[in-house]
């Protein structure tokens, strides 16, 4: 389970020796991070505010009451992984195209919608697919390089929720074969994944 920094920190403000132990302990040390470190969560960072609105366009358009469940649920996993990986990411390391991914994330849930429930499963699916390849790579140079525990159970459980994303997905859209149309869109949204990870590691 993920340790919410937080949420410790509250539960300990009767004392306060040991709440600035805690905080010693705890609370990232931004500027000490490597800058290995700090590209990858530049790009989780970015990577999650697309994920909110992906589904914010998903319920921009969606009818159907089951899939709009499905996307209030998974927005509200999206807010807290964003919410962590703001504990561990200054403001001053955010990419500066944040305009562009919320852009960008909302219309790849927004244009799916416009096609029915099945065409936004399949997006999630593959979205979710590259973010799950993603994090694993992130966690395992983190256990190489023995990194911090607290980012690296972080990542864990952010990862966790992820393929939990794609698999539900992946059983809604069902066992049929896609459309080509929506094949195409799929492969634009994996390399579009791609491509905007590459520009986050550097703006």
């Amino acid at each position: 389970m993920t340790f919410h920094k937080n949420t410790q920190i509250t539960l300990l403000t009767n004392s306060d020796q040991v709440n600035d132990k805690t905080n010693s302990i705890r609370t990232p040390l931004f500027d000490e991070l490597p800058p290995q470190v700090v590209a990858d969560l530049r790009t989780d960072h970015a990577g999650e505010v697309g994920a909110v609105n992906i589904y914010k366009g998903v319920l921009f358009f969606a009818r159907d009451p089951k899939l709009r469940a499905f996307a209030e649920r998974h927005l509200a996993t999206e807010e807290s992984h964003l919410a962590l990986i703001k504990e561990w990411l200054m403001p001053k390391h955010y990419s500066h195209l944040l305009p562009l991914w919320r852009i960008s994330g909302f219309l790849t849930g927004a244009l799916p919608a416009l096609f029915g429930a099945r065409a936004v499963y399949a997006t999630i699916e593959v979205v979710e697919t590259f973010v799950d390849q993603h994090y694993e790579h992130q966690v395992q140079t983190l256990e190489l390089n023995h990194g911090s525990i607290d980012l690296l159970e972080t990542l864990k459980s952010c990862q966790a929720d992820e393929v939990s994303h794609r698999n539900e997905a992946a059983l809604a859209r069902g066992s049929l074969k896609i459309p080509l149309f929506l094949a195409c869109w799929c492969a634009v949204v994996s390399w579009g994944s791609r491509i905007a990870v590459t520009i986050c590691r550097y703006i």
